[in-house]
Parts: structure tokens; sequence; C-alpha cells
């Protein structure tokens, strides 16, 4: 790479820990320039995270996570400097979503048709959006209506999956981050 592409990722409290921490790590390992955003926090500031898992109950359990330290600050992030958006899950994506600018950030990203990855609960903050319309798209099986509603197209793969439509990378939960990282790799090759 001549220069490093840059993704950033939008988060906030009680996002899902791996899904954060793994390729906020990865992707910087991969070469790429990685800035983790939080609205009305800066750089050097930390957001609690959350620990989801599979333990055979009905839906997954939540235990506290790690804190984790932004490397940018929000209020200063122009979209318009990123090549890709990153959108990990847990529980900050139900109200990130009702942040105006949160919202208009991700759809700089939409109206550049730049790459998206998307998992878990990401998906909930592309649903406003045009982004899922006619898209074959995977996100928590308890966001399938949100993705259907969204006139999105819900695919229902394994937890160790990940699907690409177009410039979108979806996948249901952190243990696809394998397939789903990849799926992105390959994406951010192309620009």
């Amino acid at each position: 790479m001549s220069h490093a592409k840059k993704i950033l990722i939008i988060c906030g409290d009680f996002v899902e820990d791996y899904e954060l921490m793994v390729p906020f790590q990865a992707l910087q390992a991969m070469g790429y320039s990685v800035d983790a955003v939080c609205p009305d926090k800066a750089a050097g500031e930390q957001i609690k995270t959350a620990i989801h898992d599979f333990e055979g109950d009905q839906t997954y359990s939540e235990k506290p996570g790690h804190n984790f330290t932004l490397n940018a600050t929000f209020k200063d992030t122009d979209p318009g400097s990123y090549d890709a958006l990153c959108l990990p899950g847990g529980r900050a994506p139900e109200y990130l979503r009702k942040h105006k600018s949160v919202m208009e950030f991700i759809q700089h990203f939409i109206d550049a048709d730049k790459p998206i990855a998307a998992i878990c609960h990401g998906a909930q903050l592309l649903s406003p959006t045009s982004a899922l319309k006619g898209k074959k798209v995977s996100a928590y099986p308890a966001c399938s209506a949100e993705v259907t509603l969204a006139g999105g197209v819900f695919a229902d793969i394994e937890v160790t999956e990940a699907i690409t439509d177009g410039n979108l990378v979806t996948a249901p939960a952190w243990p696809a981050h394998p397939e789903w990282l990849r799926q992105f790799h390959q994406l951010l090759q192309k620009i």
C-alpha cells in the first residue's frame, strides 16, 4: 500500500467487546489506519464494552467487558477522509442510531459507495438508511425483522460465516470474525 487506507469505527458504551477490539487490532495488523470514535467523547476517553456469549440460553448472555480507549475525537472527525466504515454490534447501535451526526456519518459512506462492514447488531445502524435495500444481509438473528423492514433480504447463515453484497459485508456475530474480516479485507483491496 502506498498509503494506509483509513477505516472509521463508530462505537459507544456497551459495544460488544470482541466486535470492537478484534477488528480494531486486526485491521491495524493488516496495515490499515483505524480510528475508533464515539459521539460526545474525545480521543483518550474510554467506553465500556460488554461481552456477549452463547451459553445455551435462548439468547446471548452479557457480562462486563474491558474499557476501550478511543483514539480519535468524534466531533473532529471528517467521514470524507476515510476509505471504509466498520460497525460493531452489542447494545451501542440501538442508541447510537438516535444521534443525527452518527447517521450523517453513515450516510456519507452509503452515498460514496465505500465499503461498510457491520456485524451482529451493527445492522441496527444501517436499518434506518437505504444501505440494506435489496441487499442480502446477515445480522444477529434478533435483528432479522429490522433488516427485512429496511428492504434487505435477511441471510440466515451459520454464526461462523459472513456475506458480501456489493460494498456491504455482514455477519451474525463475533464467531464469524475470520470470514467477516477476510471479506472486508478483500473489498478494501479493490479500492
